[in-house]
């Protein structure tokens, strides 16, 4: 084999709708302020005792159902987290346990809101070097854990969920290489820190570095792929913010793309994002069996990464 693919996509979603006015009645905000600035109407909130590893299983079950594979099949299992309480047994290998996986390996993998293509790319690269055949690769966040409620700056961005993958290998590549880096000077502007940790960011930094700095990157992401912007069939960036998806996309010039914004009904979930946006465009039909897709996390440690894959 000489690549890998997305073979099947899963997502999972906390019942939980948490509504801007809901908001505007615990903190310093209103629905106008809210889409205004972030583009949010919505986000998902998990119960207290509904864990990051439970909703993980939820939406790598499904994938998993909707590969057609056994699990004895999977071999590799990577999951993308920063909100984890527990350390061991990891989250990959509760996913592994619960959803009867005999024997592979269990990885956790914290780049925060970049953690799902690291983890893609992570698993590609196992496929390609013969360490793995199939892979289950998971995003997933308890983003409302980590919430500071009294901050109406971030409160009203997170959200909880999960997103997965089954990514097998392929004779010919529909992973494309992945383009990947950070700025770890300029780490500090996204922080979850502290005992209990709370996230916090330096939210026009992070703007700014996002609008300017990342559609030249997504552009290499495009040109490693052998695929000009124009030719892209959607494009799934992380889930941040609506203010930074639509100038972002509109720079990297994906004029005929469609542009995920499941944002606006699912807030910002971190390492879930990409994942849980793509599992829902690819279900709705709107994108070809084949077509390009770019996927491109960014966020935490001021880190990216980003590939074109095919749509499955």
């Amino acid at each position: 084999m000489t690549g890998s693919r997305v073979l099947a996509l899963g997502h999972y979603q906390p019942a939980r709708v948490l509504t801007n006015d809901e908001l505007a009645a615990m903190v310093d905000t209103s629905d106008e302020w809210i889409r205004t600035r972030v583009g949010i109407r919505t986000r998902r909130v998990a119960e207290p005792t509904e864990t990051v590893a439970d909703m993980a299983v939820q939406a790598a079950a499904k994938a998993l159902a909707n590969s057609g594979l056994a699990p004895a099949d999977i071999d590799l299992v990577l999951v993308a987290t920063c909100t984890a309480v527990d350390r061991s047994p990891n989250t990959a290998a509760r996913v592994a346990a619960a959803l009867g996986l005999p024997s592979p390996a269990v990885m956790d993998i914290n780049v925060v809101c970049a953690g799902f293509t690291h983890a893609l790319a992570t698993a590609d690269h196992a496929i390609r070097a013969g360490s793995a055949t199939n892979a289950l690769v998971v995003g997933v966040e308890k983003f409302t854990d980590v919430a500071d409620w009294t901050d109406r700056t971030t409160c009203v961005l997170v959200g909880d969920g999960a997103g997965a993958a089954v990514v097998t290998a392929s004779a010919e590549p529909e992973i494309g290489p992945v383009v990947w880096g950070s700025v770890p000077e300029m780490g500090h502007a996204v922080r979850i820190e502290g005992t209990p940790s709370r996230f916090a960011q330096e939210g026009q930094s992070v703007y700014r570095w996002a609008t300017t700095q990342l559609p030249p990157i997504a552009r290499t992401v495009c040109e490693r792929a052998g695929i000009a912007p124009e030719e892209l069939a959607a494009v799934v960036l992380h889930q941040a913010n609506l203010r930074i998806i639509e100038p972002v996309a509109r720079k990297l010039g994906a004029v005929n793309a469609i542009v995920a914004s499941d944002v606006t009904e699912s807030g910002n979930t971190s390492a879930a994002s990409i994942p849980l946006a793509l599992s829902k465009l690819v279900a709705s039909g709107r994108v070809a069996p084949g077509a390009p897709i770019l996927l491109f996390g960014f966020g935490g440690n001021l880190s990216y990464a980003g590939q074109v894959i095919r749509c499955p």
